[in-house]
């Protein structure tokens, strides 16, 4: 199950579907299954967590809470985690990309869930794997610049 959470911030149900439809594009591309919750929030929420759990005072555009915590990824009764996504930084980078606010929910979802899968991007050649998948992702998906 996919559940798509926004209790501070109202999202359309267009952007509720993508953001959905991006979750369960990833999983399948990736051949897994499993639950997970996707969280919108607001910049100061964002930022709350992003210190509390990594140390860092900012707000940043996706924050992923894996269940598994260095385990196998689908070791928790299939329950992969929560991804968080601030809402004003999605709306602000598709702008500065030049794309829609839909297409850039469903690139943090991707990106998210990769990250609840287990891939990273701290050296290049995880950020180059990373990149080829959530490209081949919202690909197969339609979801372009």
């Amino acid at each position: 199950m996919i559940e798509v959470v926004s209790e501070r911030i109202p999202i359309s149900n267009e952007e509720r579907d993508a953001i959905a439809s991006a979750a369960s594009a990833a999983l399948r591309y990736e051949g897994k299954q499993g639950d997970l919750c996707v969280l919108v929030d607001t910049p100061e929420r964002i930022q709350t967590l992003n210190r509390e759990f990594r140390h860092v005072d900012r707000v940043t555009d996706v924050l992923t809470f894996p269940a598994w915590e260095g385990e196998d990824p689908l070791g928790m009764d299939g329950y992969l985690g929560d991804i968080m996504i601030c809402y004003e930084r999605a709306a602000l980078q598709a702008e500065e990309y030049g794309h829609s606010l839909t297409r850039e929910l469903s690139f943090l979802t991707v990106h998210g869930v990769l990250h609840l899968l287990g891939y990273d991007h701290m050296t290049e050649p995880e950020e180059t794997e990373m990149r080829a998948h959530q490209t081949a992702i919202l690909n197969e998906m339609g979801v372009t610049r």
